[in-house]
């Protein structure tokens, strides 16, 4: 007896086994030969299962002495891949690194955990140790230098009027445009100082460039400085040179703003009528004295100031209390199931759909942590659209299908669940209540049936 024991509890262990999800990792560097000081080296990072993912992958942190690590975007390539005669489906996340010095550079093991579908639990993945090499550019490293695929480099100049008068502003506007560099490293124009005109540079604008489907494909870089007019005459905005390395051709290569000639006229400001005449022609004082009413404003806006100055500590308060009260609202909608549910909304929608915010829509509306209970305990019938989008999108046995067909399942899959927590709740609110004669049947027909009865 002992002995069938035994053998029944080790079957029962293998066909567990057997049961969990395979998960696979692979990591790559591109290029693999390594890359010039200053150019960008991606490090992809591709983690796999056979099933699907319940939540979303925690990544490692990559920090590496000498260089400039840029981590994953929050959008992921989606991967869908044929290994050994079986289907895997995957995310690709990428790494960006920018070395600093010419040298060898080791990455360690990273460490990530996925959560596979119809899994006991989060499965932890280590990546293999990588290394590559940073070579010197031919000026010996000495300065800085872009490094990049492609570089473009406009300006735009936009006048307050024409032509310019003493008084008048013009802003110059420079962008870069790198494909294949990290945007924070983007070199710095130099607006120069000219004689007669009045300097005012502006906050840069630095943003990363994508291909339109999340993957980041280099940065950009704006640049504006506003020249104010200070006497008349003829100006010069010098010309401004980039010099940047071609990581495909290997060679140094430059780009040049044009410079811009300007001129501004003396003279005071010219109406296009006379006040004069159109004052007489109404039949009033070509000039009226406002002496005594000046004075009387002058004094009010004095009393207001000195309101301001002395209800400057109860004003502070205010305010503060205000912007707590902002913050803790916007928080408030940030846990709240609403905004979880807006967001998993919007990612059903999209091409491919995502999890995230449907999980974290039905913990918040209902404590679940996953959707596998509403599943078992919910009708079948209800709950079809539910099972219907899993299988369509992350089954073993999926099949190419219409947008369409996607985008109709998705628009059932919160109906339906909303349902299945609604009579979650309303069981949990009656523990001692009998239980259903047919629990197979929706609850609209069970409920007629007991009536007959």
């Amino acid at each position: 007896m002992r002995a069938l024991l035994i053998i029944l509890l080790l079957g029962l262990g293998a066909l567990a086994q057997a049961a969990e999800p395979e998960v696979r990792i692979r990591s790559r560097l591109v290029p693999a030969d390594g890359v010039s000081v200053g150019g960008t080296l991606k490090l992809e990072v591709d983690l796999l299962v056979d099933t699907w993912f319940t939540a979303a992958p925690v990544l490692a942190p990559l920090q590496l002495a000498g260089a400039v690590v840029a981590p994953p975007s929050s959008e992921a390539s989606h991967l869908t891949e044929q290994i050994d005669g079986k289907t895997f489906f995957g995310m690709r996340f990428t790494y960006r690194i920018t070395p600093q010095l010419a040298q060898t550079f080791e990455i360690p093991p990273l460490q990530f955990q996925v959560q596979p579908g119809q899994g006991t639990g989060p499965v932890s993945l280590g990546s293999p140790a990588l290394s590559f090499q940073a070579r010197a550019l031919p000026h010996g490293g000495k300065t800085p230098q872009l490094v990049a695929n492609e570089v473009r480099f406009t300006q735009q100049i936009q006048r307050s009027h024409t032509p310019l008068r003493v008084g008048d502003s013009v802003q110059r506007q420079l962008r870069i445009e790198a494909e294949g560099a990290q945007a924070m490293l983007l070199p710095v124009p130099h607006f120069a100082a000219v004689k007669g005109l009045r300097r005012y540079v502006q906050t840069p604008s630095v943003m990363a460039m994508d291909d339109g489907r999340g993957t980041t494909t280099g940065g950009v870089r704006e640049d504006k400085a506003t020249y104010v007019v200070e006497q008349s005459g003829h100006f010069t905005l010098p010309p401004i040179r980039l010099i940047w390395w071609d990581a495909g051709s290997g060679q140094s290569r430059e780009l040049t703003i044009p410079e811009v000639a300007l001129s501004a006229a003396a003279g005071t400001y010219q109406a296009p009528f006379s006040i004069s005449e159109d004052l007489h022609a109404l039949g009033q004082q070509a000039r009226i004295t406002l002496a005594g009413q000046g004075a009387l404003l002058a004094g009010l806006g004095l009393m207001a100031v000195a309101l301001l100055w002395l209800g400057r500590p109860r004003l502070q308060v205010l305010w503060h209390r205000l912007q707590t009260w902002r913050t803790h609202r916007r928080l408030a909608w940030l846990d709240s199931p609403d905004y979880a549910l807006r967001l998993a909304r919007t990612q059903l929608r999209q091409q491919p759909a995502e999890l995230g915010g449907l999980y974290l829509w039905v913990r918040r509306r209902s404590g679940l942590l996953a959707i596998a209970p509403l599943l078992k305990s919910g009708p079948t019938s209800r709950l079809h659209p539910v099972l219907a989008f899993f299988r369509l999108n992350y089954g073993l046995d999926n099949k190419p299908s219409g947008v369409d067909a996607t985008a109709d399942l998705a628009e059932q899959i919160v109906p339906a669940l909303e349902g299945a927590m609604m009579e979650a709740t309303d069981r949990r609110s009656r523990p001692h209540a009998l239980q259903p004669l047919n629990p197979g049947l929706d609850e609209p027909d069970h409920r007629r049936h007991t009536r007959r009865s």
